[in-house]
């Protein structure tokens, strides 16, 4: 098998193209890295980011400045060459699961996308992956080569864009589980779970009574922990008893009458016990206050 090469321009970079090329590592076992804007080097490459003028993903070309771009998505935001790649090679980055792929593209390939473009619209405002790729670059003080620090760039996307893959698939796959207890739920107020799993979007898209979600910790106790009124909100559907707030050990077995209980934060979102039953009980407490 001869060995591919992959060309993208050389000097400054951005998170399109380091982000292009981290997921190529992941989809092509080895291959020859060119920086460059030489036409004739670009010619023979077999796959070419963010430079050449030319969108073809049959031919591998992945570039985005030609005129009249390459095409933008249903929501607007046009796309750069990782958004190219990840057209082409997402799917299958993804273990085939579409589900993942649509989850990552939303989260992180568009967004990279939408600041490589210029369309701010939607972009969430702060420190972005792309301002943190960029912070890679060499300053005018440093004597760094632009293609070292390119490389060390390429190894910080391919950590990140794997977590967010990994992300995307437990999150999706914690779905069916949450939905599953949501449904066998003894009292429909209190969803349990065997074991931690992501719920909060779950639960707010299944079940509009819950109010309480009772799991292991990693440490093998359990929580209570409450539902908010929607996912990311510090406002709970029912806060846990007011008396609980801050208590831990002595102090909030005594007001339980739960010789394990063990802590309630003093927010009233969470609380703990030792044994799942203790924490059903606070759990029922809970109801009842």
């Amino acid at each position: 098998m001869n060995m591919k090469t992959v060309v993208t321009h050389n000097g400054n970079f951005h998170a399109d193209d380091v982000f292009s090329v981290a997921a190529l590592k992941s989809i092509l076992p080895a291959f020859e890295l060119v920086r460059t804007r030489k036409p004739e080097l670009i010619s023979k490459a077999d796959i070419v980011i963010d430079v050449g003028g030319e969108y073809d993903p049959e031919a591998g070309r992945f570039d985005h400045h030609q005129r009249g771009g390459a095409g933008e998505r249903e929501n607007g935001i046009p796309y750069s060459s990782f958004g190219l790649i990840w057209k082409k090679y997402g799917l299958e980055l993804c273990d085939g699961n579409q589900e993942v792929a649509d989850s990552v593209e939303g989260s992180l390939v568009s967004e990279i996308d939408a600041i490589d473009c210029g369309h701010v619209v939607g972009v969430a405002q702060g420190i972005s992956l792309s301002q943190t790729i960029s912070m890679f670059n060499p300053t005018w003080q440093e004597d760094s080569h632009f293609d070292e620090c390119f490389d060390e760039a390429v190894s910080f996307a391919s950590r990140v864009l794997t977590r967010f893959i990994a992300s995307a698939n437990g999150g999706i796959s914690a779905k069916a589980i949450v939905a599953k207890a949501i449904e066998e739920a003894a009292d429909p107020r209190v969803i349990v779970l065997e074991q931690y799993t992501p719920w909060k979007r779950t639960v707010h898209k299944l079940s509009e009574v819950a109010l309480y979600v009772v799991y292991p910790s990693s440490t093998g106790q359990w929580r209570v922990q409450t539902v908010p009124v929607e996912p990311g909100s510090f406002e709970d559907r029912k806060p846990l008893p007011s008396a609980w707030a801050g208590l831990s050990d002595d102090a909030l077995k005594e007001v339980t009458g739960l010789d394990d209980a063990m802590f309630c934060h003093n927010g009233l979102f969470i609380a703990g016990a030792e044994s799942l039953e203790s924490t059903m009980k606070m759990a029922a407490m809970a109801l009842e206050a």
